[in-house]
């Protein structure tokens, strides 16, 4: 469970990501950039954390990494495969070598998807392979711990994902 401030998971995903040579980039839409801010607290984040993507907007999603309409108008906001694709966008426009994307709701905002729906996607790059895992999960809390929660859980699953990357 989170521990409501991001350390502890941010503290074991800087060191996870340090130890394995990994370079992140985050693709941030209902986290609004949380994940990346909770690894920049971390000292030395600068070397495992590249950049960070924070885009709420649909339109935002097309313009900075590269989620296509047809994906948006076929699966809606909150979804795997626009995870996915962020995360793929994510990747193409930096030069690190994992990016975590997250996008979901917090609220009653959208009455097609229920309040704490969290979809993400881990996407690691080596030379010209990449692979990408996704995962829905539901997070229970107010607007904001759903968000801390999701946060938290997208660095605590790199670890988890890592060791699937079949490069």
């Amino acid at each position: 469970m989170p521990n409501g401030d991001g350390t502890a998971a941010a503290k074991a995903a800087a060191e996870y990501l340090a130890n394995h040579g990994l370079v992140l980039v985050t693709a941030e839409s209902c986290t609004a950039g949380l994940i990346a801010s909770h690894l920049a607290e971390v000292p030395g984040a600068g070397r495992v954390l590249e950049s960070a993507f924070v885009v709420y907007d649909p339109k935002s999603k097309q313009r900075c990494v590269d989620v296509s309409a047809e994906t948006l108008d076929r699966y809606n906001l909150t979804s795997e495969p626009v995870a996915l694709e962020m995360a793929r966008g994510a990747l193409r426009h930096s030069d690190a070598n994992l990016a975590i994307a997250n996008t979901g709701v917090a609220d009653d905002a959208d009455p097609a998807v229920k309040p704490g729906t969290q979809c993400f996607a881990w996407a690691f790059r080596e030379g010209n392979r990449t692979q990408v895992f996704t995962e829905t999960k539901l997070f229970d809390g107010n607007r904001n711990e759903i968000r801390e929660a999701a946060a938290d859980y997208a660095l605590r699953r790199i670890a988890h994902y890592h060791r699937r990357f079949k490069p």
